[in-house]
């Protein structure tokens, strides 16, 4: 009987064999979601080892740029509203898909050290109150938040020329940790990462909530890993994860 060469023995049994390709989602993600994402992405490709994740954090409204320029995301997730509905108007992402999934607070920190101690928003109109970090209203939602607040509390006009404009939440939080501000606003889960180097002096009133948004993008090559993955993030571990690290997940 002829043998059956090795080699082609090989060859025939891997193209008779199931290929199974490993999947690759990106997803964007707001900056004060970078930690809780990083943990929960872990877990997810753990859970499905055959998918790998990016994560490319920046403000929302620079995500939200990149993907309508034609960045190639799979995932979507801003920490606002508005930021979602401009990506909707854009048509960038599946509205079917998007939902809410955690909640947030603004709050004033002070670097620990500070000389003089800010106990309320008023204070900030101080003279000895010189540098105020706030992410810039454009592009970042913590500073749009910021300014609506200030706005309302009849503060802005009086402090606006002390803002340092940063290019996303952790630049502001970076900002007071190094004490080259003298207060600065970011969201209550930022200040937790480092409390041994700043003071939370309070939280700030806002009319709308810090609501975080995600979603797929219209763009993505895989919907339904991605909506797998959207799932994850609400699923009881995910939820877990979010309230590690100081998020109030939503009701879904």
């Amino acid at each position: 009987m002829r043998r059956f060469p090795r080699l082609a023995l090989a060859a025939a049994l891997l193209c008779a064999a199931p290929l199974t390709l490993a999947k690759d989602l990106t997803v964007s993600a707001a900056a004060s979601l970078k930690e809780a994402f990083q943990e929960i992405n872990t877990a997810y490709q753990k859970a499905h080892p055959d998918t790998q994740i990016r994560l490319n954090t920046a403000a929302s409204g620079v995500l939200l740029q990149q993907l309508v320029q034609g960045a190639p995301v799979d995932v979507l997730a801003t920490a606002d509203q508005e930021t979602m509905d401009k990506a909707a108007e854009a048509k960038v992402i599946a509205p079917a898909t998007r939902r809410t999934f955690a909640l947030n607070d603004l709050v004033l920190i002070q670097p620990k050290n500070a000389a003089f101690r800010v106990t309320r928003l008023q204070d900030l109109t101080n003279a000895k109150v010189q540098r105020i970090a706030v992410g810039n209203p454009a592009s970042v939602p913590a500073g749009r938040y910021t300014k609506g607040a200030l706005e309302k509390a009849g503060l802005w006009n009086a402090v606006s020329g002390k803002v340092i404009s940063t290019q996303n939440v952790r630049q502001a939080l970076d900002y007071v940790s190094r004490g080259e501000v003298d207060a600065g606003f970011v969201y209550r889960t930022d200040a937790m990462l480092i409390r041994d180097q700043v003071r939370i002096v309070r939280a700030v009133p806002l009319e709308t909530p810090v609501s975080y948004a995600i979603a797929v993008t219209a763009s993505s090559k895989d919907a339904a890993e991605a909506a797998r993955y959207l799932n994850f993030i609400q699923s009881r571990e995910g939820n877990r994860i979010l309230q590690k690290y100081g998020f109030n997940p939503a009701r879904r």
